[in-house]
């Protein structure tokens, strides 16, 4: 067999093939468009390619280098001081939680849906404290459009003193 069109001046051009029926019959699968599989034949021949005598040094020196070029790590190595732990000076810190309604009332103001991941954005404020802020203000949406968000609770939605209307709620 002869290949055409090969890359490399190391790789043999001319191979000789060997078939062999010594070894346990394989079946071909074909996966449809659907997610079907079904069997499209059976193999029933082994063929083995050599590459001729002549070029066997150069054949094993053209594979050990391929060999060695997958083997390579492509890893990055990072440098621990340049990656940021969450020590003391790093934590966010919690702000009053009179002043944190006034700011939510704010944010909702602006938008009536929020993710929290963008008021942990927004807030600066530390993850637990901020849902124990939302389960007393708002309501966790899960369907709709609006799934996985969360909006004020409708005894706050248009009040003119929602910290007023908080605290007669949680007396």
């Amino acid at each position: 067999m002869e290949l055409a069109g090969t890359a490399d001046a190391n790789m043999p051009k001319c191979y000789s093939m060997d078939m062999s029926t010594d070894f346990i019959p394989m079946s071909v699968f074909a996966e449809s468009s659907q997610g079907k599989s079904s069997v499209e034949g059976k193999i029933y021949h082994k063929f083995d390619m050599k590459p001729p005598n002549e070029n066997i040094e150069d054949y094993a020196k053209l594979c050990r280098e391929r060999t060695n070029k997958y083997m390579t790590k492509t890893r990055q190595i990072q440098d621990k001081k340049k990656i940021q732990a969450k020590g003391p000076e790093n934590r966010r810190t919690r702000r009053d939680p009179e002043e944190m309604e006034k700011i939510m009332f704010k944010l909702f103001e602006k938008q009536p849906n929020w993710t929290l991941k963008k008021l942990i954005q927004e807030t600066d404020q530390p993850e637990q404290f901020l849902k124990d802020m939302l389960k007393l203000l708002c309501v966790y949406n899960n369907k709709g459009a609006n799934q996985g968000t969360y909006q004020l609770k409708p005894e706050y939605r248009g009040s003119e003193d929602k910290s007023e209307a908080l605290q007669t709620t949680s007396r």
